[in-house]
């Protein structure tokens, strides 16, 4: 989740502090596109804080799915980005309260680093959510909305042990190693090498999501003369990044040299995979995170209960069925 180069973000430049804002006139609500009723009065407008880490080209459709949400409810959304900066999204919480908001979305820098969010939201009595990332330390009271990312990671290199057929060296290219996502999904993958005897991780490196990221540690270990069969990263970027880094040493990838493997199943994930470059991904459903935060988060706003996890589930992504992923 994390190129950030050149991504438009509804037509305003998104820094740290920066606000978008999609407004729409009360109306009456509406169905979403996850099928979620509006819990929402006929005559409320409820305003909504969203607090992003940064805006790169997956967390976008979250967004768009966010702001389509909310169209439907007759919702208004600040979204803000904070730079990855975990202080800087604590101020933006701090702002929303002293906004007066009736809701906060958060998705985390850090998941580690959540706490004083989520305090600032519960002194305020404001309801919060948080989506995508999963805090470490979420309390009774404030939902998440978000997919499975152990099931990700083991899916991944299921699929991955597959195509190699048990056999070879693996590495894995870990996002950021503070986030909940990245933990699991690195121990989903491990966890499958562990039940296939005949292959081993040899190395493990955080890439924090970025393409040049993953780039430059793959680039480092081809020259460090490892035999590496399978790749299995934390997400497409550092995927993309990886394969560039085989493709300027001169490597062969697929099942006849090196199977490179991601999660998200973005636009150029998929492109890559129709040039046969990229081995399998996994689908997770930006949009429909997006969409159920703020289904979650008006629900709380009026009153209304909501569960303490609400799955948004991953689907594997192969040249089989990358068709039907196309444009979501």
């Amino acid at each position: 989740m994390a190129n950030k180069i050149g991504l438009k973000v509804a037509a305003l430049v998104l820094a740290a502090g920066t606000v978008l804002t999609a407004c729409t006139t009360p109306a009456t609500p509406a169905a979403s596109g996850s099928g979620a009723a509006s819990s929402a009065p006929a005559n409320k407008t409820y305003k909504i804080g969203v607090s992003f880490p940064i805006l790169d080209q997956f967390l976008q459709k979250v967004a768009d799915g966010i702001s389509a949400e909310a169209k439907a409810k007759g919702a208004e959304v600040n979204i803000v980005a904070a730079d990855e900066k975990t202080d800087v999204q604590l101020g933006q919480v701090e702002n929303f309260v002293s906004q007066k908001v009736d809701a906060i979305l958060v998705i985390p820098v850090d998941t580690d680093a959540a706490g004083p969010m989520t305090d600032a939201a519960q002194a305020a009595n404001i309801p919060l959510v948080y989506v995508n990332r999963r805090p470490s330390d979420l309390p009774e009271g404030v939902p998440y909305v978000g997919s499975d990312s152990l099931y990700a990671g083991t899916v991944e290199m299921e699929q991955l042990a597959k195509l190699a057929g048990g056999k070879g060296n693996v590495v894995i290219l870990q996002g950021d190693p503070a986030n909940e996502a990245a933990v699991l999904r690195t121990k989903g993958c491990n966890d499958v090498v562990a039940k296939n005897p005949g292959m081993k991780v040899i190395k493990t490196q955080a890439g924090n999501w970025a393409r040049d990221k993953g780039q430059s540690i793959m680039e480092n270990w081809l020259q460090s003369g490892d035999d590496i069969k399978v790749v299995c990263a934390n997400n497409d970027e550092m995927a993309l990044g990886a394969i560039n880094a085989i493709k300027a040493a001169n490597e062969t990838l697929g099942a006849d040299g090196i199977l490179v493997g991601g999660v998200d199943a973005t636009s150029d994930a998929l492109a890559a995979m129709t040039a046969k470059d990229l081995a399998v991904t996994v689908f997770q459903d930006a949009k429909g995170q997006g969409g159920g935060g703020i289904d979650a988060v008006v629900k709380l706003a009026a009153g209304e209960k909501v569960d303490a996890v609400v799955d948004i589930p991953y689907v594997l992504v192969t040249p089989d069925n990358m068709a039907d992923f196309e444009g979501k």
